[in-house]
């Protein structure tokens, strides 16, 4: 997808064009984008983990069907980080190309420094296209994950216990919030 060096920096220039006040790394999403964020819990009752098939199923149902809203008959771009210790890229990714490499932490002992490769795949979305990435997530074995439209105007951060979806509008927000209710948080800060 964006292996070679324009259609990286095109990648990149919707990307900062969109999300300007933060890097592409889910986690970080949230404290600039607040007004535009919503978390939906993965199983009932906030539990993180499934523990059987049943709750696996509840699990992908809900990834899918948040997916499926956002998405519907529209291309994606998978964004799948690699976190090192190294500036240097690592090897690229199957069905993947790679984007751009961030430093997220800056420590003056380069053994203390932390770098994000990203690779980015470019595919139609379709409901259970994703469902092994979506389940070694649930499982917190692949972490950092971001699902986009090819405008980057709508991002689904999956992780262990949730998706972060940050949405182009607060209404938009609040429409996708609304329709799922029995899936947020209790917490008053939506955690």
């Amino acid at each position: 997808m964006a292996e070679d060096a324009q259609a990286a920096a095109a990648l990149t220039a919707l990307w900062e064009r969109r999300w300007p006040l933060c890097p592409p790394v889910g986690y970080k999403l949230r404290t600039p984008y607040r007004e535009l964020w919503v978390r939906f819990h993965s199983l009932p009752e906030s539990k993180r983990y499934a523990e059987d098939e049943s709750e696996y199923a509840i699990v992908l149902e809900r990834y899918n069907t948040v997916l499926d809203e956002l998405f519907d008959d529209a291309d994606v771009y998978v964004i799948t980080p690699v976190w090192a210790t190294e500036p240097s890229v690592p090897p690229h990714r199957p069905g993947s190309g790679y984007w751009r490499s961030l430093l997220v932490v800056d420590d003056p002992d380069p053994e203390f420094r932390t770098y994000c490769h990203l690779f980015a795949a470019r595919r139609p979305w379709q409901h259970g296209s994703l469902d092994a990435t979506l389940r070694d997530i649930a499982d917190d074995k692949v972490a950092g994950v971001l699902i986009t439209d090819t405008g980057m105007r709508r991002v689904h951060h999956p992780y262990d216990g949730g998706a972060d979806v940050f949405l182009s509008t607060p209404e938009e927000r609040d429409r996708l919030r609304d329709g799922h209710a029995t899936w947020l948080s209790t917490h008053p800060g939506g955690l």
